[in-house]
């Protein structure tokens, strides 16, 4: 039986679950929904939150002590859509020594002197432990594919690049994603799907707060003229990508606490669907842990 948490904040999740892309519109989903919840839900939202963020400090706890399974996330966006804001507060009570975040700008020399997978697969998670990818390899089929001039960069033999390239790198990406669920690592990627109304409303605030300048670049006005172009690539990449072992969600993202949950939800679902236990001790560690408790009272 599911946790009470876990059934609790699970309802959120079905309508922005994309685990078969064949079908998958990006205009069928609203970046405004809160599944019927408002303003005044707010506090009753953060409660969830909040008792999600405890459960999945247990859960990380015995990934960490089983040593078996491992659990990537991967965090996909236009700026400003709250990709720093949710890693913070979603996994604000996992251990630190469990987890390992990984933000990729662009690519150096080194990097692109490889096969466009490397520097991912250089920082994928251990076993145990929980990986998160602020941006990722998709960023190979998303901004490369709006701006197809950085793919002259990356010193592919041009008889390589084609009409099919990008096709190809979704097939490749779906192939290695089954690798890693074979290998016994869960994937869950999120699109935190903010609207262009909101993006705006967002980069000013950061304009009128002299605190948040430090977030603003002018190239982030720059991409809005390319709104189109991305919403086109991340409906293709979400299309070829989504699977039942490294299923999609796209999040509703103009409402940072509706986020929030619903990206709590999926992870504590997917970590209790893990069985997770911690290891049993054998008999032989039983008997030297009966040893060291006598050595101890005799102290």
């Amino acid at each position: 039986m599911k946790n009470k948490t876990v059934r609790e904040i699970s309802r959120f999740l079905d309508p922005y679950r994309i685990t078969d892309g064949r079908k998958f519109r990006l205009k069928d989903h609203d970046p405004g929904d809160t599944a019927g919840l408002d303003s005044e839900d707010k506090p009753e939202a953060k409660r969830m939150l909040a008792s999600g963020v405890e459960r999945m400090a247990e859960l990380q706890e015995r990934l960490y002590a089983s040593d078996e399974w491992g659990l990537l996330l991967v965090f996909q966006a236009m700026d400003a859509a709250g990709k720093d804001g949710t890693i913070k507060h979603v996994l604000s009570g996992v251990n630190p020594q469990g987890c390992q975040v990984h933000s990729f700008k662009q690519p150096s020399p080194e990097e692109l002197d490889h096969d466009f997978l490397w520097r991912t697969q250089r920082a994928a998670p251990e076993r145990g432990r929980i990986g998160i990818f602020n941006r990722s390899y998709y960023e190979e089929v998303l901004v490369v594919r709006v701006h197809p001039q950085i793919l002259a960069g990356q010193h592919l033999p041009p008889r390589l690049v084609g009409k099919k390239v990008w096709d190809q790198r979704l097939e490749d990406i779906a192939g290695y994603e089954r690798y890693l669920a074979r290998n016994g690592f869960a994937i869950l990627k999120f699109f935190l799907n903010v609207s262009k109304k909101e993006q705006k409303r967002r980069f000013l605030e950061r304009l009128d707060a002299p605190e948040k300048h430090w977030k603003f670049s002018t190239s982030d006005v720059r991409e809005r003229a390319h709104w189109k172009g991305y919403m086109q690539a991340y409906e293709e990449a979400i299309r070829g990508t989504a699977s039942e072992h490294a299923p999609w969600f796209v999040v509703p993202a103009d409402q940072k606490w509706f986020t929030r949950l619903v990206v709590a939800a999926a992870i504590v679902e997917t970590l209790e669907g893990l069985d997770l236990a911690f290891p049993k001790v054998p008999d032989s560690k039983r008997e030297e842990l009966a040893l060291a408790r006598a050595a101890l009272e005799k102290e």
